[in-house]
């Protein structure tokens, strides 16, 4: 099937479309040994597709892996300053082409899902599929019933309102509050960011669902290749 260059790269799960269309104009990608142009159209099974070294295959073998982000680790494929990436903590064997399906911030744990699949990638990540991702949160102090219905009707934050979020008080120490939360988006450090709108700072953040893959009991710093039956059903 022939589609645009950055469409193939992006479905490939070697990054996002825009950071292809940078790859583009860098002169770093090349169909059939001649520098590709911004727009331009290839089949990935009759052409050969280049980025500096890399031929991305023409027939990709999906894989999807589950890991249990430790914090201090960042959501990335490499990172500037030499610090550990995600992709660090999975075998060199499987990590080629291999790319974190969303964010979970540098000092937040839990789930996160690393594939090749850039279709699976985009559904998960676009807010018009309203994949749900669920998370336990510990927050400083006592939430008022008041702070817990705003969050659940959105928040103003970077100027645009939060979607709706379903927040469930599980346990209430003397100080401190243990939420769940359910959303069905991914802005950057949406949670942190509605807490400190609330008067609220959060302690410890984990994500222990995404959709319908649940963190379970994998081990901090651990991961999981999930079989075809449990990804599928992430594919709308």
């Amino acid at each position: 099937m022939v589609q645009r260059i950055q469409k193939i790269i992006g479905q490939a799960g070697i990054c996002s479309r825009r950071k292809a269309e940078k790859l583009i104009l860098e002169n770093r990608v090349f169909i059939n040994q001649r520098v590709a142009k911004i727009g331009e159209k290839a089949d990935i099974k009759m052409d050969k597709i280049r980025i500096d070294n890399y031929i991305i295959p023409n027939k990709l073998t999906s894989k999807v892996v589950l890991l249990n982000k430790p914090p201090g680790i960042i959501s990335s494929c490499n990172d500037n300053l030499g610090r550990k990436t995600v992709l660090d903590l999975i075998p060199t064997d499987i990590r080629e082409g291999m790319y974190p399906v969303g964010r979970l911030d540098m000092y937040s744990r839990g789930a996160l899902l690393i594939t090749n699949n850039g279709l699976l990638t985009y559904q998960l990540t676009h807010p018009k599929y309203e994949h749900k991702k669920t998370y336990r949160v510990l927050i400083s102090g006592i939430i008022s019933n008041k702070s817990i219905e705003l969050w659940q009707n959105g928040v103003m934050i970077d100027g645009k309102k939060t979607n709706k979020a379903n927040v469930i008080i599980k346990k209430q120490y003397k100080n401190r509050s243990l939420l769940e939360i359910v959303i069905s988006e991914g802005r950057n450090r949406q949670i942190r960011k509605i807490s400190e709108k609330l008067g609220l700072r959060v302690i410890d953040l984990i994500r222990i669902k995404i959709a319908n893959i649940e963190l379970g009991d994998l081990h901090e710093g651990s991961w999981r290749e999930l079989n075809s039956n449990e990804w599928q059903n992430l594919l709308k």
